[in-house]
């Protein structure tokens, strides 16, 4: 009798040959889709994240990733001096989320 586990999985049935290279073959298909739709976007995203953490300059206006809102006064190596509503923070340049501007969030 057939069961649905040996339909999904190729294998081969009573008195057939080569259904080893069809399991292969799904394998290696599942394993290429999810590199595709998983693995490389993820990839892309951090490469982009770091991108932009690494051109940040005095002046430009973030959201950290705990929401904090905020004026960059001073860029260091791996920190930032930050001004939110007149309180100056120093945070890591890891802890910047996003840019206010591409959000489409303004200060009043």
């Amino acid at each position: 009798m057939n069961t649905i586990l040996n339909l999904i999985l190729f294998m081969p049935q009573e008195g057939e040959k080569g259904g080893g290279y069809s399991s292969l073959i799904f394998l290696v298909l599942i394993i290429v889709v999810f590199y595709f739709f998983f693995i490389r976007p993820q990839m892309k995203k951090t490469k982009d994240q770091k991108k932009y953490r690494e051109a940040l300059k005095k002046g430009d206006k973030i959201v950290t990733i705990g929401g904090i809102h905020g004026k960059i006064l001073e860029v260091k190596e791996t920190t930032l001096i930050i001004d939110a509503e007149g309180t100056r923070m120093k945070i890591e340049k890891s802890a910047v989320a996003m840019d206010q501007q591409s959000q489409g969030i303004e200060k009043r």
